[in-house]
Order: C-alpha cells, then sequence, then structure tokens
C-alpha cells in the first residue's frame, strides 16, 4: 500500500507540474534571452582561430572562438493542446525549479517510464546547469538505459564546456572502458581544449602522448587542439617540435592547422615565426584566409610594429580579401597604441565609406586615443554621443574616465560634467569612483563649488566609494572639499564623507582638522571633539590651532569646565596655548565660581613657561586665600617663584589684612620669611597690627621672633605692647624671651629658638 501511494503521489506531482508548465506565457523565451551573456577572451589573450563565420569576439582579432561552440538551450513557450511541449523540456525545467531528491526522481520516471537515445540526448543537451546533466547521465543509467558513443560524447562535451574537467576525465578515461564503450577522438578533443583553458598544459601533454594507447587515431583535429592548448601557455619551441613530428606521421596540415599555429605565436608575440609559417602554409599550397590574415595584423600590431602591420594590410588587399570590421579595428587599435590618432580616424572614416559596420569593438579601439588626448577631446564628445545614438556600450569602462580627465585638463568643466551626465545613456555602466575625485578636484579648483557638492551628494547616495573594490579618492580631491563644505556652515555632510574615506584606511590630518574647524565655526564642540578623539586613537597628528578653536567653542557656550578639559587634551597632544588662550579659560573658571580648577589651569600656565596674566593669577591667589586654600596658594606661589615668576608679596598681604585675613596673611608672611623673599616692613607692620586687632598675639609673637632673627627692626611701643598683651594672657615665657631679645640678652637663633616660635601656634 506505501509503494502505491508513493507511486499515485510521484504521479499526481508530475501531472501537476505537468499542467503548471502549460500555463508559463510565452515572455518566458524573451526572459531567457535578456539575461544570457556571451563569454569573451581579455585583448591580451585572444582566442585561436576556426572560421571567419565565428569572428564576433573583440577579444578575437583573427576572428574565432575556442572549441566547439554549445548547443542552445531549448526555451519553454506556451504551446497549445495539438502542440504538446517536448518530454525533454519538461524534465529540464522540473530539474532546473527543485532538488536533486529521490522525489524528484520519481517524478521524472513517471513522466518517462522508459528512455530511449533522443529522450536522454534532448536532457544532457537541454540542462541548464552542468551539475544536473550529469546527475542525470549518473541516474538515468540506474533505470535500466545503457549510454552509447553518442550520450558519453553529450556529457563530455557539457563538463569540458562548464571547466568540470576532472568529472569528464573520469567519464573517458574510466567508465567508458568498463562500459565497453569505444572513445573518439572528439571527446579526447574536448579534454585537450579544456585542459588548454584552464592553463593546465601538462595534462595537454600527457593525454596527447597517451591517445595511441587509448585507441584513438591523431588526425589533424587532435593536433590543431594539442597547438591551441599548449601555445595558450607560450610553449612555442614544443608546438615547434611537435609539428616536425607531425610531419614526419604523415599527418598533413590544413589551414585550421597554420592558423592555430599563428594564433599562438602571435599571442607570445613571436613574429619571426609566426611569419616563417605564414610563408611555409603558402610554400605548401594552402592559401590563407581572412582568419589568417587578421590574426598575423593582430600580431603586428600588439607588438607595436605597425609598419609590418601596414604591409600585411596590403598584401590582404592585393591577395583578394576584403578588409572587414574586425581588420579596420585591429589596425585601429594598433595605430591608437602607437599615437597615430590621425591615422586610426582616417581609418575610422574609410569603415563609413564601405559602409562596413562600426562595433562597440571599433569605438572601443578609438576611444582611448581620443580620451587621452587633451587637444582631441571634441571630437571624443562627437564619438561618445555616436555610441549613446547607436546604444553602443563600450566594453572598456575608463574611457569615460580619461575623457572626462582630459576636458577637465583642458579646462572644459562643463563638457566635463556632460559626459558624466551622459554614462546614464549606456547600460550596465557603474561610474568610477576615480572619476568623481577627478571632478570634485577639478570643479573645486575651478571655483565650482555648487558642481562639485552636487557631484558629492550624487556619490554619496550611489555609496560607489563604498564598495570593496573601489579605491579611496585622492586627498586632492577631498580635502578642497572637505574644507569647502567645513568652511560654509556645512560640516555635517564633510564629515558624512569623510566617515566614507575613513572606511577605506584614509587617515588625513588636514581633512580631520578642517572638520574640527568646521564643528567648531558652527558651535557644535562635542562633534569636534568626536572627530579629535579619532585623531588621537588612530595617531593622527593635530593642529594647534583646532584645539583653540574647540576650547573658545566651548567658552562661547558657557562650558568653561569642558573648555578647561579641552585645554589639557591640548597639551597632553604637545600644544603650548598661548598666554590669552589660558587667561581666557582662567576667567571663564574664575567668574563660574571654580577657583580651584582656575588655580590648576594657571599652575599648567606657569608650567608651560608663560608668564603673562599675572593680574589673573593675583586674583586667583587672593581667592584661594581667601577662600582658605592656603596650602594651594603657597604651593602655586612656591612654583612661580621657582620658575622665575615673582608675586607681588605686598599686595597679596595688604588685601588679605583688609579683608579681616589676618591669620592667612601670617601663614604668607611665614613662607616669606623661610624663603628670604623681598616683603616690605610696612606689610609686616600691618599683618602684625592685624593680628593685634584680632587678638593673635602668639602668632604676632612668632613673627616678631623671626623678624628680629632676619636683622629687622621693630617698633619698640609696639613690642612693649605685645609683652604686656602676653603676659595678661598667661605667656610669662613668651612675654621673657622677647624681652630679653630685644635688649639683646638672648640670641637671635637658639638652638631651641625654633621650637620656641613653633610652640606659638
Amino acid at each position: 500500500m506505501a509503494h502505491h501511494l508513493s507511486s499515485s503521489f510521484s504521479r499526481s506531482a508530475a501531472t501537476s507540474a505537468s499542467k503548471t508548465l502549460k500555463l508559463i506565457p510565452s515572455s518566458t523565451s524573451v526572459l531567457f534571452h535578456a539575461f544570457s551573456t556571451t563569454t569573451t577572451t581579455p585583448i591580451s589573450d585572444p582566442s585561436p582561430p576556426e572560421s571567419e563565420s565565428e569572428s564576433t569576439s573583440p577579444s578575437d582579432p583573427a576572428g574565432s572562438n575556442p572549441g566547439p561552440s554549445p548547443p542552445k538551450r531549448p526555451h519553454r513557450r506556451e504551446r497549445s493542446s495539438s502542440d504538446p511541449e517536448p518530454l525533454h523540456e519538461t524534465i529540464c525545467y522540473m530539474m532546473s525549479r527543485r532538488p536533486w531528491t529521490t522525489r524528484l526522481q520519481n517524478s521524472i520516471r513517471s513522466l518517462a517510464p522508459h528512455f530511449d537515445q533522443s529522450l536522454v540526448l534532448g536532457v544532457l543537451r537541454g540542462a541548464r546547469d552542468p551539475d544536473h546533466a550529469l546527475r542525470f547521465f549518473r541516474w538515468v543509467e540506474k533505470t535500466g538505459f545503457r549510454h552509447d558513443q553518442s550520450t558519453y560524447g553529450e556529457i563530455v562535451g557539457v563538463l569540458t564546456r562548464n571547466s568540470m574537467i576532472n568529472h569528464a576525465r573520469c567519464i573517458v578515461l574510466d567508465d567508458m572502458p568498463k562500459r565497453l564503450v569505444e572513445r573518439d577522438e572528439a571527446m579526447l578533443v574536448a579534454l585537450l581544449d579544456a585542459y588548454g583553458r584552464a592553463g593546465i598544459p601538462q595534462e595537454v601533454v600527457k593525454l596527447f602522448r597517451r591517445m595511441p594507447e587509448l585507441g584513438v587515431e591523431r588526425t589533424v583535429r587532435s593536433y590543431d587542439a594539442f597547438f591551441k592548448a599548449i601555445l595558450r601557455g607560450g610553449r612555442v619551441p614544443m608546438a615547434k617540435r611537435v609539428f616536425n613530428s607531425m610531419l614526419r606521421e604523415g599527418v598533413t596540415p590544413e589551414l585550421s592547422t597554420y592558423n592555430a599555429l599563428i594564433w599562438g605565436f602571435c599571442l607570445s608575440i613571436k613574429m619571426e615565426s609566426a611569419s616563417r609559417f605564414f610563408a611555409d602554409m603558402k610554400e605548401r599550397g594552402i592559401a590563407p584566409d581572412v582568419v589568417t590574415y587578421n590574426t598575423l595584423l593582430n600580431g603586428w600590431a600588439r607588438a607595436k610594429k605597425m609598419e609590418d602591420a601596414e604591409k600585411m594590410f596590403d598584401e590582404m588587399a592585393a591577395s583578394g580579401f576584403e578588409p572587414n570590421s574586425i581588420t579596420y579595428n585591429i589596425m585601429i587599435k594598433g595605430y591608437v597604441s602607437e599615437g597615430k590618432v590621425e591615422d586610426a580616424l582616417r581609418l575610422f572614416g574609410e569603415m563609413g565609406q564601405k559602409g562596413l559596420r562600426l562595433s562597440e569593438k571599433t569605438f572601443a579601439a578609438l576611444m582611448p586615443g581620443l580620451c587621452d588626448d587633451v587637444g582631441r577631446t571634441l571630437e571624443a564628445k562627437k564619438i561618445l554621443s555616436e555610441m549613446a545614438e547607436r546604444r553602443l556600450t563600450p566594453k572598456d569602462k575608463s574611457v569615460f574616465l580619461r575623457l572626462v580627465s582630459a576636458l577637465c585638463k583642458s579646462d572644459d568643466l562643463d563638457g566635463a560634467v556632460e559626459v558624466h551626465k551622459k554614462m546614464a545613456q549606456f547600460k550596465h555602466v557603474v561610474v568610477d569612483p576615480m572619476q568623481y575625485g577627478v571632478l570634485i578636484e577639478s570643479l573645486c579648483r575651478g571655483k565650482k563649488y555648487d558642481s562639485a557638492v552636487q557631484m558629492l551628494d550624487e556619490l554619496l547616495e550611489k555609496g560607489t566609494m563604498l564598495l570593496p573594490q573601489s579605491p579611496p579618492l585622492e586627498a586632492s580631491a577631498y580635502n578642497p572639499m572637505i574644507e569647502y563644505l567645513s568652511s560654509s556652515g556645512d560640516t555635517k555632510k564633510a564629515e558624512t564623507f569623510f566617515r566614507q574615506l575613513m572606511k577605506k584606511g584614509v587617515d588625513d590630518k588636514v581633512a580631520f582638522n578642517n572638520l574640527i574647524r568646521g564643528h567648531a565655526k558652527e558651535g557644535l564642540p562635542e562633534s569636534a571633539l568626536e572627530i579629535l578623539n579619532i585623531m588621537n586613537r588612530r595617531g593622527v597628528p593635530t593642529d594647534a590651532d583646532c584645539y583653540e578653536l574647540l576650547v573658545t567653542c566651548y567658552l562661547k557656550k558657557g562650558e568653561p569646565a569642558d573648555a578647561r578639559t579641552a585645554l589639557d587634551s591640548m597639551m597632553e597632544q604637545g600644544h603650548i596655548p598661548s598666554s590669552s588662550l589660558f587667561r581666557s579659560v582662567m576667567v571663564a573658571l574664575f567668574d563660574d565660581g571654580r577657583v580651584q580648577t582656575a588655580s590648576r589651569v594657571m599652575k599648567s600656565m606657569i608650567e608651560k613657561g608663560v608668564k603673562e596674566n599675572m593680574d589673573m593669577v593675583h586674583k586667583i591667589l587672593e581667592a584661594l586665600f581667601m577662600r582658605g586654600h592656603v596650602e594651594e596658594a603657597l604651593g602655586r606661589i612656591n612654583l612661580m617663584t621657582n620658575n622665575d615668576c615673582f608675586p607681588d608679596f605686598d599686595k597679596l598681604l595688604a588685601t588679605l589684612c583688609e579683608n579681616g585675613r589676618a591669620m592667612e596673611a601670617q601663614n604668607l608672611v611665614d613662607f616669606g620669611l623661610e624663603r628670604d623673599y623681598d616683603i616690605s616692613f610696612s606689610s609686616y607692620d600691618r599683618v602684625l597690627d592685624a593680628l593685634y586687632t584680632e587678638g593673635k598675639t602668639l602668632p604676632a609673637y612668632s613673627i616678631l621672633c623671626k623678624i628680629k632673627a632676619k636683622g629687622g627692626v621693630v617698633d619698640k611701643k609696639g613690642c612693649d605692647a605685645l609683652i604686656n598683651s602676653l603676659n595678661a594672657e598667661g605667656n610669662t615665657k613668651q612675654a621673657d624671651i622677647l624681652s630679653r631679645i630685644l635688649a639683646g640678652k638672648a640670641p637671635l637663633t637658639p638652638k631651641k629658638g625654633k621650637l620656641v616660635a613653633r610652640d606659638a601656634y
């Protein structure tokens, strides 16, 4: 019952698939064609010649394509009930839409209980993926079908065309002998060609030598495939040896043989060898064809010997062969490569007069010569317009960049912008980011900033610059743009632009500093500080004026604490702020009531050797004393004196005494006496009076003792009054010492003198 359900389900799925296929509209085949492409070989590696009818590739000036052409895939189309879809197309469609599972195999089996040769060949030829074809080839054998030479040949062709060489090799060398199926030359030729295209010449040589052992006779077809394969790798001496061996074995070379050899010699720019074989083929009575002449023309052009190419061109015409479009394309490209643009234009005109088709290859050959010449930009623009009218897209997209660059060099900026906009008329053309760079740089240099900004907007919108394969713009392109945006109030856009550059590894000091200036001028210190932090993390040098702008910006916003932080960061980076910047920060902090913070800025200023702003320094010192930060104030004074910067002690003492800060004044006097600072005696008297007034007799006694020890003169009446006060307060010991000092009966510096003075505190 399970088997019955499985079979029933498979038939149902197959029927459903068949019904679905019949509903596909006729547009399906159109879409399939729209997405099909033709692979071409790079110009530096032209394909080996076959025949003139195949001369369609720009990379094959001789007019040829390597190897056998793959069969066209059948396209699904709407059919009437009287014209049912071929079974092999249905199977190919099912394989392309569903994974290769047992369920799919059962569905195929329900559609085709028995497989014949024509059905298997149809599926192999119509499979849309080579892996599907290989899976079907392996599976169909399990249904009882026996492969023969034709089906083996078909799968080998599919695999070799799609570079699945190992699978093809196993089928030819292992599977076929086991199933007693004879190999034919076409299979081995396909393998030789595949190994050659894959760049594995050693396998080409091994397989070619094994052909007799494998029971396959080597004919001209095998030799042709061998020559093409090894000459792709430049093995010219080996090709010559095998050619001689070919003659000894009695295999007569044909036109295709000479075409293959000449192609290989031209590929390696061995033009002497190519010329000798060209002469040899004519001696043997083998007439060259258009492919032969085109191949030799391409070789001389690639060797940059246009005089020899011209001789060959004339010989071709004399031999009765009319030069075709490929011939002219080769000659035009050769003239352009040697800088003979006039000759290239002459041939371009001849093509039009003779009614030859102007293809994309024709324009691609001519355009570089026009684009790289500043004096021919007008002609280049005309040619480009003609390409747009003919809807021909250049395969070499660099012509746009080269033309735009030439127009910018000739100061035709409007023309450069026009060419840039015209690119939208060509299909599948992505603007090179370097082209944006050239335009932006040139427009900025020409003071056309509005157009430059438009280019930048387009670049940012498309995101072209972020593509992995896109190189970063040059500094000469982005720095003028960033500077303009930052100075014109659009720093945000400038930063967006530069952040994309940073993702490409750009760490430009000039750009960073311009962004900081821009943010600071726009009153956005936080954004400027963020850029500064990025610079510091990346080790990018900073400019002092950027920090000054940042500090000033914080001050304008009324944020002195942040200004002080930015100032510290500036000094950490090795920049010395100006005296005016120090003053601005100290004033802002002082006015904001941040006296101690202002004191720390003052300390940094003095340490940096800045000796201006002494009026502000005195204000800060006075405020420190007035607020009771005596130790900090004395430390700042000590720092000043160590740096040869002396405060006005008399002014400080007068201010303290006037404001009732006798004890702070006494500390300052002690500090000055210990270090022999220049303090006037009137200041001492003022401090003593302040201490008397506040009843601070012991501190006054200490100061008097120190003054006498320094040899100072004291007021006799004041001293008598102080002695009386000391006695009255019970400090008789201090009163007695002072009396004896005044009478000259006690030493001025007794051993315990300092202890006596210290006891007074």
